[in-house]
């Protein structure tokens, strides 16, 4: 029996999902992961875990905000990419309208949960929302793109730190260089995978930017991530489990840094490796806890 249009047709609850994309953690976690590591080292090990419940929900509401913006700005650019052609705003299954209340729910969402805060975390709040907002739009007027995407990652190590603390130290600083240079590798490495349809398209990136020396920026990248971490650890005192951590999460970059000068590497490595990272990131906050007690 054939089924009709009707039957195929994708329930509007679920094509949302897909707009904040929900179906694809490995996003929302690896912006979840600096604000985490920034909340347990600033209370040595033992942060209030109702603060941790706003850390983990302000990421996933501010996420989504982001996302949402990204594709309302991209929704006529999206279709040329192989990658991103099949995202409800692209493949016009939502609607520009429901894009925007989507996205300012979730925007409501996130500064609902900012009030939380103490008032130097909700003003760094509120200076990320243009950075989040305006993101999308730098990849058509300046070269690396992933340097604004990095800069509001970075917030979030600002915010979770202060919210401890009520006051932005050295290691807070230490922290958000780390957290700014791992988003431009892990990010550039994502990037990589567009090449091709961005020079088509007329976007910019960092791995265009780059070009062939993409790879060894990336590697530099990560090298100045473990310089500040390491720097991090020695300014707080981390016991061994950070040194441990940090020392898995160097090998794990020094082995995709092995693999991005090989030459036509398949497009799909990309994407693993971006995930990849999730996994680096969380064995360096398990690393942080353990070492802070």
């Amino acid at each position: 029996m054939l089924s009709t249009p009707e039957q195929n047709q994708e329930p509007v609850w679920l094509v949302i999902i897909r707009l904040l994309r929900w179906d694809k953690p490995e996003g929302r976690l690896i912006l979840m992961i600096p604000a985490l590591w920034a909340v347990f080292l600033a209370a040595s090990g033992k942060p209030p875990l109702p603060l941790v419940g706003v850390v983990i929900l302000g990421t996933l509401a501010t996420s989504a905000t982001g996302c949402v913006v990204n594709d309302l700005w991209d929704r006529n650019i999206d279709p040329q990419v192989e990658r991103t052609r099949s995202r409800p705003l692209a493949a016009r299954t939502l609607s520009v309208k429901v894009g925007i209340i989507v996205a300012i729910v979730a925007l409501l969402c996130a500064a609902g949960l900012a009030f939380y805060l103490n008032s130097l975390s909700f003003w760094l709040c509120v200076a990320a929302v243009p950075v989040i907002l305006l993101y999308p739009g730098a990849k058509r007027v300046f070269p690396v793109p992933q340097l604004v995407l990095s800069i509001a990652w970075g917030f979030g190590v600002l915010i979770s730190w202060s919210a401890v603390t009520k006051n932005l130290s050295t290691p807070a600083w230490l922290l958000w260089g780390a957290t700014v240079l791992w988003t431009l590798g892990f990010d550039t490495v994502y990037a990589m995978s567009d090449r091709e349809d961005d020079k088509r398209i007329g976007v910019n990136s960092s791995a265009l930017f780059f070009g062939d020396y993409a790879p060894v920026t990336i590697g530099i990248f990560f090298a100045g991530t473990v310089i500040l971490l390491s720097w991090l650890g020695f300014v707080i005192n981390l016991n061994i489990a950070y040194w441990i951590s940090l020392a898995f999460a160097t090998i794990g970059w020094i082995w995709q840094f092995t693999q991005l000068i090989k030459k036509d590497l398949p497009n799909s490595i990309y994407g693993e490796m971006f995930r990849q990272n999730v996994w680096i990131g969380f064995t360096i906050l398990a690393g942080m806890i353990i070492g802070s007690l």
